[in-house]
């Protein structure tokens, strides 16, 4: 690249080149979250759904961060995958208790990632 110090160098080459399939992995989850498809022509409905799909994918990513990076798996799973194992929850929740399922599959991967939200500290 002209005008960058090292550029020319193949070690200098193979660390962009090794950073940007970081790029096209995050690009790829928020098409998965929903910026796939605008849902109007109106481009204030699609800057609404943009929004909406860019914070659902910062949440996923948080979570992910704060509460997955012990299991193995979950850690780096597609959207589609955390979807199933984890959003989509079979419980009863009428009341101020959550009830999980014994016997659902991604029970404890559940029961752990609450623990570890619980034991975040709170920063006032």
């Amino acid at each position: 690249m002209w005008g960058i110090a090292g550029s020319h160098h193949p070690q200098w080459l193979d660390t962009v080149a090794r950073a940007h399939p970081v790029v096209e992995d995050r690009v790829r989850a928020g098409k998965a979250m929903g910026l796939r498809n605008l849902p109007s022509q109106d481009w204030t409905v699609s800057q609404g759904w943009i929004l909406a799909a860019d914070l659902g994918h910062d949440l996923d990513c948080w979570l992910r961060l704060l509460t997955l990076h012990d299991q193995d798996g979950l850690e780096r799973a597609e959207p589609g995958t955390m979807s199933y194992q984890l959003y989509h929850l079979p419980a009863l929740a009428r009341r101020r208790y959550l009830r999980i399922e014994r016997t659902w599959p991604w029970a404890q991967a559940f029961v752990l990632a609450w623990q570890h939200l619980i034991d975040l500290p709170i920063l006032a």
